[in-house]
């Protein structure tokens, strides 16, 4: 048992440098001591706490911290703190029984160079005063009868301002009863407490660059918002700016900003300081606004809408190719913001985060969130330094600077291996000649156990074979434990799309129903992003007809509003990214089955849809591509969610990447064109239509020297 240290910022360095030694060394308290938090709302303004022990053993400890020798007045300032936090406490109902608080406030005021004659010297023994040698003592001595170990939880997620954001505004069926909404509610009061890791990301700040990384799940998103508000109430005068790329996390921001202030301070926002901005942005002005489109305005550079930067710097390449043009043809270097968070970093260019730091003032605060397996890019975002450049603010304590949250609060283990195992083709049937069916790989090893997998048997080196799982330190048991595991996954093969959207629009129907589900809790996406509004439109018509609301996200909504109370949420792959609900159904899914280009990222969006879910996962198609998905899932729980396979060597990791690389339509074609091609060569070869010398030795010669080269053996004489 030991204590976190959460290092906030308050305006008493030495005394909270001080205590955050003191308690990095005590044994056999378990528990959180938040410097420089919480902030508590008054009729004043904010009142910072100087600092907060949140004990299991001792209960709530409030610290009045005291620079140098001056005690004067820290009987008052004890008080005060203390009513403050009792009185935020008792708003909880949940943390009262009758007129009684079910957790033990104290409080001590820590003056680290206090002599043994000052403290003797003191009249009232009710309120306690301590030095760098009693501290620990006057500690000991408090006492909390009766603790509650569910208090203490309650108070510290209380404290942490995340009950109320965590959970739906949905109202669910009493515990205790079987159905799935009676389940979500005990799910969602489990997931009520930020880890140590995710109250580090939100409190601890530094100056310069700070990254934060994670799988999807592990609360990337709360964090930032939770972050940016913490920001907001320290500091009300910095100018900040909250950035992404997927639209629909606007509105989401915008909540759990605003909620988070309110709960913290009892003020909302103020909006013209506390930005919430879309990454690209376009001329218009308010809900338009966003940070490329401001850099192009501030600094004199040239705008490029998506078509134009199309056209410009090539499909794939818009928004690199703009944001590099802005950067190199800036005309001023306006630096109007304290501070710039990002979200969904994996999917932006490093340039835009150039762009984002180059608008900041000289200490250069940039937080950016990424998920190491939203893309299950085999090439990772690069390092700060090599984003920024080398004189970039990438220094200080690296456990503040670089955070990873390894522990995932949204997807269950089944869940979140399941999609995993997908995205990589894990249990993908190998193609002619080829000894595995991996579609991708991470370059480097280590990323698995930063994502929170343990090797249980082999090796993560290539050739060598591995087996990997998800342990209950980085997979919360509660997460499976609420259904069986038949229930949380499940893959549903049709022989058409008739059959497929009767079961279903039968299925939501039973969810709203039986299983006391409300619409907004489900979600249905599909697979083709070119296709997804022809191929939902069917469905949507039959649950409309079955008395059931559902909206296409982006289309019957406002392009910034994904979700709608009393709805079904039916949406392609891009809008999914950045929102969860508790059921997601994946329909079509024989599209990620296979595909001669750009498997990657087909399976992607597999790999994407999946992780949507809080709870039930139900992945549906056709025909045969469906089936040969079903039998990778099945292979899978066999395996009891171990991902076993051969780590690819170095040369198999290269020819992944280029057998499996993102191709644009052209190049598409023009790989499909040439195989056609060859193919005939080769069947009129074997057919006798045609033969060797045909060719002519010259081009037969360049094409066996060809291949050979691709294949790592030039010099060979085995052919």
């Amino acid at each position: 048992m030991s204590i976190s240290v959460i290092h906030g910022t308050n305006d008493k360095p030495v005394a909270s440098r001080s205590l955050a030694e003191l308690a990095a060394g005590w044994s056999g308290w378990s528990g959180k001591l938040f410097i420089g938090y919480p902030i508590v709302g008054t009729t004043h303004g904010p009142h910072r706490i100087d600092a907060l022990l949140v004990s299991a053993e001792r209960g709530l400890i409030v610290f009045d911290l005291i620079e140098g020798n001056e005690l004067e007045g820290f009987e008052k300032r004890q008080d005060d703190a203390a009513n403050l936090v009792d009185a935020k406490l008792r708003t909880h109902s949940d943390l009262t029984h009758r007129r009684q608080l079910l957790v033990k406030i104290h409080t001590v005021s820590f003056a680290p160079s206090a002599t043994p004659a000052m403290l003797g010297s003191l009249p009232d023994d009710d309120y306690a005063v301590a030095n760098r040698e009693s501290l620990v003592a006057t500690i000991r001595a408090f006492e909390w009868p009766d603790r509650d170990e569910r208090a203490f939880q309650r108070a510290l997620s209380a404290l942490e301002h995340i009950t109320t954001i965590r959970k739906t505004r949905v109202r669910r069926p009493e515990a205790g009863d079987n159905t799935r909404g009676a389940k979500l509610r005990a799910l969602e009061d489990s997931v009520a407490t930020l880890d140590t890791m995710q109250s580090r990301a939100v409190i601890e700040t530094v100056d310069g660059i700070q990254r934060i990384r994670g799988l999807a799940g592990s609360g990337k998103t709360i964090v930032l918002a939770l972050k940016a508000a913490y920001l907001h109430a320290q500091h009300p005068d910095w100018r900040m700016a909250v950035t992404f790329q997927t639209r629909s996390l606007k509105e989401y921001f915008r909540r759990l900003i605003g909620e988070f202030c309110v709960a913290q301070t009892n003020e909302s926002p103020d909006w013209d300081t506390l930005r919430v901005l879309n990454a690209w942005g376009a001329p218009g002005g308010g809900e338009q606004d966003g940070i490329y489109h401001e850099f192009c305005e501030t600094n004199g550079s040239r705008y490029f809408d998506f078509l134009a930067a199309r056209s410009r710097f090539g499909r794939g390449r818009e928004f690199e190719g703009a944001c590099d043009h802005a950067l190199q043809h800036n005309r001023h270097s306006d630096q109007p913001y304290d501070a710039i968070l990002v979200d969904e970093a994996q999917d932006l260019p490093p340039a835009f985060l150039r762009v984002c730091y180059s608008l900041l003032k000289e200490n250069k605060r940039i937080v950016y969130a990424y998920d190491e397996l939203q893309n299950l890019s085999s090439e990772p975002l690069p390092s700060p330094i090599t984003i920024f450049g080398e004189g970039a603010r990438w220094d200080g304590e690296a456990s503040r600077r670089d955070i990873i949250l390894e522990k995932c609060y949204r997807n269950s283990r089944p869940v979140l291996t399941t999609a995993h195992a997908l995205g990589f083709g894990v249990y993908r049937s190998p193609e002619a000649g080829r000894s595995s069916g991996l579609v991708q790989m991470f370059d480097d090893p280590k990323l698995w156990d930063e994502v929170g997998y343990r090797v249980t048997s082999g090796s993560l080196v290539g050739g060598s074979q591995v087996s990997l799982r998800r342990t209950s330190e980085t997979s919360p048991p509660f997460l499976e434990e609420h259904s069986p595991v038949h229930d949380l996954v499940r893959f549903e093969r049709f022989d058409n799309e008739k059959h497929q959207s009767q079961w279903l629009v039968q299925k939501i129907k039973e969810n709203i129903e039986q299983d006391q589900l409300s619409p907004e809790d489900i979600m249905v996406v599909h697979m083709n992003p070119i296709s997804t509004r022809n191929k939902l439109g069917p469905i949507r018509r039959r649950l409309l007809d079955a008395g059931i609301q559902a909206h296409l996200a982006g289309v019957h909504t406002h392009r910034d509003v994904f979700f709608q109370r009393g709805s079904v949420t039916f949406t392609g792959i891009h809008r999914a990214k950045g929102n969860e609900v508790p059921m997601v159904y994946v329909v079509n899914a024989q599209d990620c089955w296979s595909s001669p280009i750009n498997l990657a990222t087909i399976r992607n969006r597999l790999f994407t849809a999946i992780t949507r879910s809080k709870a039930w996962v139900r992945v549906c198609g056709v025909g045969d591509g469906m089936a040969a998905l079903s039998e990778e899932y099945r292979l899978l729980a066999q395996s009891d969610y171990h991902l076993r396979f051969e780590y690819p060597t170095d040369q198999e990791l290269a020819k992944m990447r280029i057998v499996h690389r993102d191709l644009t339509a052209a190049e598409g074609r023009l790989v499909s064109g040439h195989k056609t091609n060859v193919s005939k060569l080769i069947a009129d070869l074997e057919a006798g239509n045609l033969y060797a010398e045909d060719i002519g030795e010259d081009v037969a010669e360049k094409l066996r020297i060809l291949l050979m080269v691709r294949e790592g053996k030039r010099g060979s004489d085995d052919s």
